[in-house]
């Protein structure tokens, strides 16, 4: 697939996409709170953070109104609506961008869609009450996540057989649910969530697993940056991931390459990793 149609837009899938990350959140694992003054989410940051992202080579900004690290806590309704959807009016008055939606919640789906978002991102793969019903109606790309459990529990002994098999097993299924309520297949993009229920073990599994997962024919979205497989490996702290994170990017772009698949890269470290994968195209 090279192409991906997100609302009034379209998303050029024959290189590798780049997903800035905008955490609407106070308590996100990496740069939660970093948009807030005052205990108040600043919409004069969070602006200035697309616009820096975009000039960056970001071709998608996710934004994000619930924290899902691990032992997050969910956020009320009205909460999360409060949270994104100003920013997702914002952003589409102001700016030629794909606007992606990080949520689980029917209602955040449908006010976002109307706003103005061109993709509908779930870590809970459409299953909350309304989420499936929502994405239908919107008429816009879902990206469907494994996650082993909720964020609060994920990471409490998390144990698969064979952690490349039920992560695409469960995938197909959703997907296969997803096609049957009036989603188009053209129209799904698979994550197998790294870090949302998997020990280090499972996380590099899934990553070498990545192109079977691309041969399915969906884009597939690898978020890896800076996340705590990477501060495993490295022994770093949150603030220290980013060499990590953009060798890890460059390596999924290989791995989906070599499967002629496409890929999205969901990052918090735009500019970087742009650069990296502009020498590693260039240079293949």
């Amino acid at each position: 697939m090279t192409q991906l149609k997100c609302g009034s837009k379209v998303l050029d899938l024959s290189r590798p996409a780049v997903m800035g990350i905008l955490n609407a959140t106070p308590d996100s694992f990496s740069d939660g709170g970093q948009l807030y003054s005052d205990g108040q989410l600043s919409h004069s940051k969070t602006l200035q953070a697309v616009e820096l992202m975009l000039a960056d080579g970001a071709d998608i900004i996710d934004i994000g109104g619930e924290s899902t690290r691990p032992g997050a806590k969910p956020v009320s309704v009205d909460q999360e609506l409060e949270r994104v959807i100003p920013i997702v009016e914002a952003m589409a008055s102001r700016f030629d961008a794909i606007i992606s939606v990080d949520t689980s919640t029917s209602q955040v789906i449908s006010e976002a869609s109307a706003a103005g978002a061109g993709i509908i991102n779930d870590v809970r793969a459409l299953q909350r009450d309304g989420a499936l019903q929502a994405a239908a109606n919107s008429g816009l790309p879902v990206c469907l996540m494994h996650m082993q459990n909720q964020p609060n529990s994920m990471q409490h002994n998390p144990q698969y057989k064979d952690v490349v098999s039920e992560v695409a097993e469960f995938l197909a299924e959703r997907k296969t649910i997803c096609v049957a309520a009036g989603i188009s297949e053209e129209q799904i993009i698979l994550d197998p969530g790294f870090g949302f229920g998997k020990t280090l073990d499972h996380n590099l599994a899934l990553f070498n697993g990545l192109s079977r997962l691309a041969a399915e024919g969906h884009p597939v979205l690898a978020g890896v940056s800076r996340k705590s497989m990477i501060g495993q490996m490295l022994d770093s702290d949150v603030d220290n991931r980013l060499i990590g994170s953009v060798t890890m990017a460059v390596l999924a772009a290989q791995q989906v390459a070599a499967a002629q698949g496409s890929l999205i890269l969901r990052v918090h470290d735009v500019k970087e990793t742009v650069q990296a994968l502009s020498v590693w195209q260039q240079s293949r």
